[in-house]
């Protein structure tokens, strides 16, 4: 695990002090979208098929810092959309460093090394740079080419200037676990602090509604991928996240552990569904029926959810609530992933589908270039804003 010590300590005692207080449900990562729009067209997406008005909508700074101050979560996330586009990324970024807010800023990296002048390195900010793997992998995946060179440039360089870098990964179904493993010695030797991983989930507004991982081959396919890991490869999640990824533990979902505020308000009940919105964070805890969410209710939607935003904040609960849950992660982290799991790469079918890096790379399927070309000309808006 690659988390300063700093950041360690501040969550630690936040979680610890959520308990001697007696809460059962409190956040611990605010995912704040500042805007939908974005400067790419990725087919697993549903944040940009918006009507045009919406995709032209954006938070001010104020409306960003009054829910950071209301939620009062330690470490904040921004995703999108494309952050880079608000035209106020950098006041928003300032006040929540000012205001000692871990800051997790995602972005695909095509603006990065242009506006990487507004930002100032320090241990409060991460650009959390959109990976989905070797180079033919993810351009196809955000249907568009030429993008992998354009990220791994801004990452070599926001590395070379001081800033915390990590990567954040979406696997669908078809991802090779072995060019996955590949794909991490590269970001390793890019220098970047920590890897996140996360299965893809099926937003009702994406463009492609056929690669994504039921929980059995999402337990396989991590399974074959985090096994017999290098002690080189760092991730900035929790081992025990990790763990639940590969079949190892399981967790019940607490999706206001990561709630969710955007131009329309506080989503409920998650990052991920859209079941209305709260006008505050107290209405979203209270109002909120929790019991209808989660692999445990029956909820269709919830089945095959195995994403860091409904589960990720469950393993951190469990690390600071018992003495057997901070054991549990000091193994997890000891043991590096060394856990023998050949059988669950021989589960694996061969790669199927659009998502084929190993077919790419053996050279029997049609170049990245007509790939990503085809997925772009696939895949475009309905409703396209000029940015």
């Amino acid at each position: 695990m690659s988390v300063p010590i700093s950041q360690m300590w501040t969550v630690a005692r936040y979680v610890l002090w959520q308990k001697i207080r007696g809460r059962a449900r409190y956040p611990l990562v605010l995912m704040l979208e500042p805007l939908f729009r974005c400067n790419l067209a990725c087919a697993g997406c549903g944040k940009i098929q918006y009507p045009a008005h919406v995709l032209k909508t954006q938070l001010t700074p104020e409306e960003c810092f009054a829910a950071v101050e209301e939620c009062g979560a330690p470490m904040v996330s921004i995703p999108g959309g494309e952050p880079l586009l608000h035209p106020r990324i950098r006041e928003i970024v300032q006040g929540l460093v000012q205001r000692r807010k871990y800051v997790y800023l995602c972005t695909n990296a095509l603006l990065l090394e242009e506006k990487i002048d507004l930002f100032r390195p320090s241990k409060y900010l991460t650009f959390s740079v959109h990976m989905d793997g070797q180079r033919a992998h993810h351009d196809f995946s955000v249907c568009r080419e030429g993008v992998y060179d354009i990220a791994a440039a801004a990452i070599r360089e926001a590395v070379r200037r001081g800033f915390r870098v990590t990567t954040n990964t979406t696997l669908f179904d078809g991802a090779d676990p072995a060019g996955v493993r590949k794909f991490f010695d590269e970001m390793m030797e890019m220098g970047v602090e920590g890897m996140m991983l996360s299965p893809g989930y099926s937003y009702e507004k994406a463009p492609d509604q056929e690669h994504f991982l039921g929980r059995a081959r999402t337990r396989r396919l991590f399974g074959a991928i985090l096994s017999n890991r290098k002690k080189s490869w760092r991730f900035n999640q929790s081992p025990l996240f990790l763990e639940f990824l590969m079949g190892r533990r399981s967790y019940a979902c607490t999706p206001w552990g990561m709630p969710t505020y955007n131009i329309f308000g506080w989503q409920k009940p998650c990052y991920l569904l859209q079941d209305g919105y709260a006008r505050s964070f107290a209405q979203l805890l209270a109002a909120t029926r929790w019991e209808n969410y989660g692999t445990e209710s029956g909820n269709p939607r919830c089945a095959n959810c195995m994403v860091h935003s409904g589960y990720e904040a469950s393993a951190v609960h469990e690390t600071f609530n018992s003495v057997r849950g901070l054991l549990a992660v000091i193994k997890a982290a000891f043991f590096n992933g060394s856990y023998a799991n050949q059988a669950a790469l021989e589960a694996l079918e061969p790669p199927q589908g659009r998502f084929t890096p190993l077919h790419i790379s053996a050279g029997k399927e049609p170049s990245p270039t007509t790939l990503a070309r085809s997925a772009a000309q696939t895949y475009r808006p309905a409703d396209a804003v000029k940015l």
